[in-house]
């Protein structure tokens, strides 16, 4: 186990959050979408039992006033110290 985990994070929660800019982004690049889905997994392997994926905003953007529950949802859960870890997933530039 990461040294960086301690027992206290697992009896907290992970959350995967899931996010693809636009519909288009969703259709066409199913890996992405296949490998964040993954993560949880990753996260059970790390030890932590309660594992929540948040999928809420696959394919909304994140500029001017669009609502994003999703992303509401999990800065509320690190706020309320609910989360042990967050599992991030970057898609990195070419």
């Amino acid at each position: 186990m990461d040294p960086k985990i301690r027992v206290e994070h697992l009896q907290r929660k992970a959350i995967v959050y899931l996010r693809q800019s636009t519909p288009t982004q969703v259709r066409q690049n199913t890996e992405s979408t296949r490998l964040q889905y993954a993560l949880a997994g990753n996260a059970r392997e790390m030890g932590f039992n309660r594992v929540e994926v948040i999928d809420d905003d696959l394919g909304r953007t994140g500029s001017g006033t669009a609502e994003r529950q999703g992303f509401n949802d999990l800065v509320g859960a690190v706020c309320a110290r609910e989360v042990g870890s967050r599992l991030l997933h970057r898609r990195r530039a070419p």
